[in-house]
């Protein structure tokens, strides 16, 4: 009967407006909201028990900080799969007084990590060893991440983590998407594990059963007793590092105690009438979304139409340069001197597109890195409030469910991130990306990423906040729907939903989602392009301010994504 009733409450809803009242955070009768306008503060995720802990802050008084601390614990208990305690981030923020903000807190490599640490005798690369179990798992950064955002919060930590502790102790009902992705994963959960965890059970879960995880109810109350040290050490440090040695890891509790999240100078760059806030290395993502849309920026994509073969054909030619670019310099820049003034400056974005031709399709054998000289599983938040606060917040643990390993005892994934550093150059890591001696493998570095949260202002205020999962796509979805909304004028809704296309150099090809028209497809075949089918790209969480002056909240059709405001 229970199952009946969350099929029935989990009605997919066109929009919620905020004179309505708001919904109560009930982890057994929850309903997806796909859209919603809100006038005083809104917030979209992957979970809309997630959305709906955010959204309380914002009724409790604090601000788009607060609800982006909120939502990340509880999406670490509703949302197992990428939310987490046990990976890392990055916050990207516009705080009303005008300042950006950005922090850091990618996971690192254990100092005990070595360049070659996953290549054989023969020098050959061993992907299993970086993509699952104890030795993919680099040092956790979202706690430091939380603690880090906190003083530009207005609540306190235990008013902020109270229903993540909550939806951990008491359990919540599970959607059929979670219950197939927990099905799909049973055998490595059982596998890669040395103790028992909630995940694992004898029979399959299904769509209303209900997920108690009283070990991780326990780490979340240790960090609200203990603050950061209630992670970092003491019994959950003890617990992790205890999983370590079962399994061979490498984490240590000094590793543990020495990780820091860093506050970094957020990337901003104007685009025509807007300016664009986002994330600067070791996210790969604002360097190379400021290169596309400077690639882009001086080509007529609004007359050229949405979707049209002269608008994409530009848009993925623009990709592929960037994405070679990424692949050659970007690494984590406490460890390497990354050219990103050079990368980004006009005459370069302008050279690049010198071999451009829009009659044919690009070779990624000729299109290769430019010369510079020198003088899939991830989840996103978007908050704004209706001080002008707004905050866009992309954390990972990279594969779905990261290594697949359960800290005994301790409740929550550990990540796979060393599968994002370059193991051997050249050798592509599970998202099909390459890379150089940037992205080497070295202790206490932060690997290379993807993730691009992202806020667009309009005359100095926020107009949109945007981002996604999606491993290597997540750049070029994050760039698609700003064109989409600044070029192309589409709505909210239909940004986020359109069907999306991706390239990233290697390999040459172009992936689309299989809902894509095949009329532009057919043409670009004939000028010279590989077309791939692909499963959905990405999930975009956004916030828009509409011409009223209200939060336009969306939430992807791609996954269980809910929006919530008031």
């Amino acid at each position: 009967m229970r199952s009946v009733l969350i099929l029935l409450a989990i009605t997919i809803t066109s929009v919620a407006y905020a004179q309505q009242r708001p919904v109560k955070n009930d982890a057994y009768h929850y309903k997806i909201e796909k859209q919603v306008i809100a006038s005083k503060g809104a917030v979209v995720s992957a979970h809309p028990l997630a959305s709906q802990a955010g959204l309380q802050m914002l009724q409790q008084g604090g601000n788009a900080v607060d609800a982006a601390i909120a939502t990340q614990l509880a999406l670490a208990v509703v949302y197992p799969a990428a939310g987490n305690l046990g990976g890392g981030g990055f916050l990207v923020a516009h705080l009303k007084d005008g300042k950006d903000i950005a922090i850091d807190y990618r996971e690192k490599a254990p100092a005990a990590a070595s360049r070659d640490m996953y290549l054989d005798k023969k020098g050959n690369a061993n992907t299993a060893l970086s993509q699952d179990g104890h030795l993919a798992c680099g040092v956790p950064g979202t706690v430091a991440g939380l603690y880090t955002s906190l003083p530009y919060a207005r609540l306190t930590m235990q008013q902020l983590i109270a229903p993540a502790i909550l939806l951990a102790e008491k359990g919540y009902v599970i959607t059929q998407r979670e219950a197939n992705a927990l099905n799909r994963n049973q055998d490595n959960f059982k596998r890669l594990n040395t103790q028992g965890n909630a995940f694992v059970r004898n029979r399959e879960w299904k769509a209303g059963d209900t997920l108690i995880q009283k070990d991780l109810a326990a780490t979340l109350k240790r960090i609200r007793d203990n603050g950061r040290a209630g992670f970092y050490e003491g019994e959950t440090a003890r617990l992790i590092t205890a999983e370590m040695q079962r399994g061979h890891g490498l984490i240590t509790t000094a590793d543990l105690k020495a990780y820091e999240a860093k506050e970094r100078a957020a990337v901003t760059f104007p685009y025509k009438a807007y300016q664009v806030v986002t994330m600067p290395l070791p996210s790969s993502g604002g360097v190379a979304l400021q290169q596309m849309m400077g690639m882009a920026e001086k080509y007529p994509l609004n007359a050229w139409g949405f979707h049209s073969v002269s608008a994409m054909q530009l848009m993925i030619e623009v990709e592929r340069r960037a994405y070679a670019d990424r692949a050659k310099y970007l690494g984590d820049p406490d460890f390497v001197k990354v050219p990103v003034k050079q990368l980004t400056s006009a005459d370069y974005l302008h050279a690049r597109m010198e071999d451009y031709d829009p009659q044919k399709a690009g070779s990624s054998k000729e299109v290769t890195a430019g010369m510079v000289y020198e003088s899939k599983e991830t989840t996103h938040l978007s908050v704004m409030d209706a001080e002008g606060n707004a905050v866009s917040v992309t954390t990972t643990l990279n594969g779905g469910y990261g290594s697949k390993v359960v800290v005994g005892g301790a409740g929550f994934f550990l990540n796979n991130e060393m599968d994002d550093f370059s193991i051997k150059p050249g050798v592509p890591n599970m998202y099909g990306l390459v890379g150089a001696e940037a992205n080497a493998v070295a202790p206490g570095k932060r690997m290379l990423s993807s993730m691009t949260p992202t806020i667009v202002l309009k005359k100095g205020k926020p107009f949109i906040v945007t981002g996604t999962p999606g491993g290597s796509t997540i750049i070029t979805s994050v760039f698609q729907t700003l064109v989409n909304l600044l070029e192309f004028n589409l709505s909210a809704q239909q940004a986020v939903d359109a069907p999306k296309f991706h390239h990233q150099w290697l390999p040459d090809e172009v992936v689309v989602e299989e809902d894509f028209d095949q009329t532009p497809l057919d043409e670009l075949r004939r000028m010279g392009y590989k077309i791939e089918r692909s499963s959905p790209i990405g999930r975009v969480e956004l916030i828009k301010v509409n011409e009223r002056g209200q939060l336009e909240a969306v939430g992807d059709k791609r996954g269980d994504d809910s929006a919530a405001g008031y």
